[in-house]
């Protein structure tokens, strides 16, 4: 990718730990999450990733929540952004996982790539406030990428190592996943990639010498790190994703009103960087999904 690339913005709307304690602008309900959707297309979304819920917030993997939720934004921005749904969990069994995508049929779906600690350390106290290993062995990515591959999903491979871009091309070799690909780099977990610009530079990097490219990739930036990453990656050529799954505050420590708010911000950077936010149709183009009538 280069700085003459239109810049592909996604949305992270909700994801599934945090909840309206930390956050209240955090959706529950397939209207809310629809009304968040139209926010963040407003202000310059067009990719949208989506974690279901309950209508009462819990975490859902239920066929139900994920269609609910799907249709309820799609009846309200229609085209106007790309749907993207999660993977990524602990416990739930690859064909749930695999029924969920077969239900609601997005047009990309995350993937991630590699298993890790993953955890989250105060420095003020001292201590890990959680501490997990996120499990996510060749055995259940094949599994995935076989579903993804029969439903025509295209994956989101998310990166949140070195190791984890070097896991595609065995992938690529094998015939398994087809090229050129989607890679999302996240960056800020402890037990993951320390977030600074140049880490970035090296997972691009090594992005770029898997067999099948020019591949399209955008980074994830998780808390208050989120506007580095983000102007990191516009330096660089890449896209970006900002959204109350990753990050509730805006630069200046506000927190934000919206998934729109960070949109805006993640636009505004965007044409200070001197490149522009991509239309749906480029994104599309971007991510080698098929254009759709009536996409702007």
């Amino acid at each position: 990718m280069s700085l003459d690339h239109p810049v592909v913005i996604c949305c992270s709307i909700s994801g599934s730990i945090a909840n309206r304690d930390q956050c209240p602008a955090i959706p529950y309900t397939p209207a809310e999450y629809a009304a968040e959707a139209r926010r963040a297309v407003d202000e310059g979304a067009v990719h949208i990733h989506i974690h279901a819920r309950t209508p009462t917030g819990e975490p859902s993997y239920e066929i139900d929540d994920f269609v609910a939720i799907r249709e309820a934004i799609v009846d309200e921005i229609g085209d106007a952004a790309i749907i993207n749904f999660s993977t990524g969990t602990i416990g739930v069994s690859v064909e749930k996982r695999i029924a969920y995508l077969e239900a609601g049929l997005p047009e990309v779906a995350a993937l991630n790539m590699g298993s890790m600690n993953y955890a989250k350390y105060s420095a003020r106290r001292r201590e890990f406030v959680f501490d997990f290993v996120f499990q996510n062995p060749f055995s259940e990515i094949l599994a995935l990428l076989e579903a993804m591959n029969r439903l025509g999903i295209k994956p989101e491979h998310e990166c949140f190592d070195v190791g984890h871009v070097g896991s595609l091309a065995p992938l690529v070799e094998m015939g398994a996943l087809p090229t050129p690909l989607h890679a999302d780099f996240v960056m800020g977990v402890t037990g993951g990639i320390p977030p600074t610009a140049r880490n970035l530079a090296v997972m691009a990097d090594n992005l770029a010498e898997i067999p099948g490219g020019p591949h399209h990739w955008g980074v994830i930036g998780i808390g208050r790190v989120q506007w580095t990453m983000l102007a990191a990656a516009l330096a660089l050529g890449g896209s970006v994703r900002a959204g109350l799954e990753d990050n509730f505050y805006l630069p200046d420590g506000t927190m934000a009103r919206s998934n729109g708010d960070l949109i805006a911000k993640a636009r505004e950077m965007t044409l200070d960087a001197g490149r522009r936010p991509a239309t749906v149709q480029e994104a599309r183009a971007a991510l080698h999904l098929p254009a759709r009538a009536g996409s702007v």
